[in-house]
């Protein structure tokens, strides 16, 4: 379950954001993830319980904001939705792709409580 490693990294990046921001506790945190990331939400919900214990995000509130997968065809320029890595262009049927959007995962938004 590689949701749960995801989940601790996310961890680590906010309690170095925290740290620089000089704050003690995150009172939310926004997440986007991409439909082409290979994240599981539900799993990926189960291991932040976890993950987040004993830690400045134990008490955040975690939204997370799905990304749309979205591609520039290489032969025609047409951009595109994608629902999987492979979908084809709608407009000529290409294969040949360049990925603008789908894959990432990212903190979008961290609020800070400060003491």
């Amino acid at each position: 379950m590689h949701e749960f490693y995801i989940a601790l990294s996310i961890v680590e990046t906010a309690e170095l954001e925290v740290k620089k921001a000089g704050g003690n506790l995150v009172e939310e945190i926004v997440l986007e993830i991409g439909d082409l990331a290979g994240v599981e939400e539900e799993a990926l919900e189960y291991a932040w319980e976890e993950a987040v214990k004993q830690t400045i995000l134990e008490k955040a509130r975690c939204t997370i904001e799905k990304k749309s997968g979205i591609a520039r065809c290489l032969n025609c320029q047409q951009e595109f939705t994608l629902s999987f890595a492979y979908d084809i262009c709608p407009s000529c049927n290409g294969f040949r792709k360049e990925l603008l959007q789908g894959k990432e995962i990212r903190i979008r938004s961290l609020t800070i409580l400060y003491n």
